[in-house]
């Protein structure tokens, strides 16, 4: 991971630290199944595929086999929300992605109303909490990964430093071998223009040798023509 990436992360876990994302809840109107149904929105400053994903996976954990989802439509028939009601009630929730991030609506039938501000404030209260206790452990979970992202990048930031360092040391000993090297082959250069000397030397005595080796040759014939010069003068 490169350096500018790994202070990305870290800028970014600032920026968190520094302002805190939030999760309102407001009261609005979402038209289902041509129908405007009175509901209850929070907005989550975060990507809305994760959120959706989150959001459904909690609903089929809490309610197995109640969660009936259409198009992104999600219905659910019958179902007892401790945290709101204590009787069944039947709810249609939808997650919609927006500039800043997404939002999830609900509309809650509670048998006798609808959830409402000013028609139910016990129940409002309870399902503003729902939503932003939601938001809070999204928020949390975005963190805590970005926190592993960025322990990941320092792990391998000082993995190079790590390797860096190293190849210092090896290029230090390459240096090393190459001076090592270099004297050996000074040395054998002095050894090689010693033993040149010493041909030059060996090649100029054979030379006189090859001379002295003339010398004789030249003596053994006159002194061969001497002796035949005396056979000649035998009578």
């Amino acid at each position: 991971m490169t350096r500018s990436l790994l202070f990305c992360l870290f800028a970014c876990l600032i920026s968190f630290g520094a302002s805190a994302q939030r999760s309102p809840v407001d009261e609005t109107d979402n038209t289902i199944d041509g129908i405007p149904r009175k509901g209850q929105r929070v907005a989550i400053q975060l990507d809305n595929r994760r959120v959706e994903a989150a959001w459904l996976k909690q609903l089929n954990e809490k309610y197995p086999g109640k969660v009936k989802n259409n198009k992104g439509v999600v219905k659910l028939e019958g179902v007892v929300v401790e945290e709101i009601a204590p009787t069944p009630v039947r709810v249609i929730t939808k997650v919609d992605g927006i500039p800043t991030g997404t939002t999830v609506w609900w509309s809650i039938d509670l048998g006798n109303a609808y959830l409402g501000r000013e028609a139910t404030p016990v129940q409002w209260k309870a399902a503003e909490k729902y939503l932003k206790d939601f938001a809070r452990a999204m928020y949390r979970e975005d963190v805590v990964a970005q926190i592993s992202e960025a322990e990941k990048a320092l792990v391998q930031s000082q993995n190079a430093h790590t390797a860096v360092i190293a190849k210092a040391e090896a290029i230090k000993k390459d240096i090393e071998k190459n001076k090592a090297r270099k004297l050996e082959i000074q040395q054998q250069l002095a050894q090689n223009a010693a033993e040149l000397l010493q041909y030059n030397n060996l090649i100029d005595a054979n030379l006189k040798e090859q001379e002295g080796a003339r010398g004789d040759i030249v003596n053994m014939r006159v002194s061969l023509e001497s002796v035949k010069d005396r056979m000649n003068k035998i009578e």
